[in-house]
């Protein structure tokens, strides 16, 4: 028969391991905010090329993408230029 005292202890270990583990599992969360924050403000098509504006309310900042074809008509380019809003 095992020892009632060394089982005892056994589970109280286990129970304050169990109780550790509980204690830092709800405050272990990502470090990623990754909620969408650009908001699509407008945009805009003239023969081979695409505009779009995007908004950043949080930062006021606005960005600007522009797509370019190629000879072929693929898409050759896309660049884009940030400002901040006044």
């Amino acid at each position: 028969m095992k020892n009632p005292r060394r089982l005892s202890c056994a589970a109280l270990a286990a129970a304050r391991s169990l109780t550790g583990v509980l204690t830092i599992a709800p405050q272990a969360r990502s470090q990623i905010d990754a909620a969408p924050s650009w908001v699509p403000i407008g945009s805009s098509a003239s023969g081979s090329s695409s505009t779009v504006w995007f908004h950043e309310p949080a930062s006021r900042r606005t960005v600007a993408c522009q797509t370019t074809a190629g000879a072929d008509g693929r898409l050759a380019d896309v660049s884009c230029v940030s400002g901040k809003l006044p």
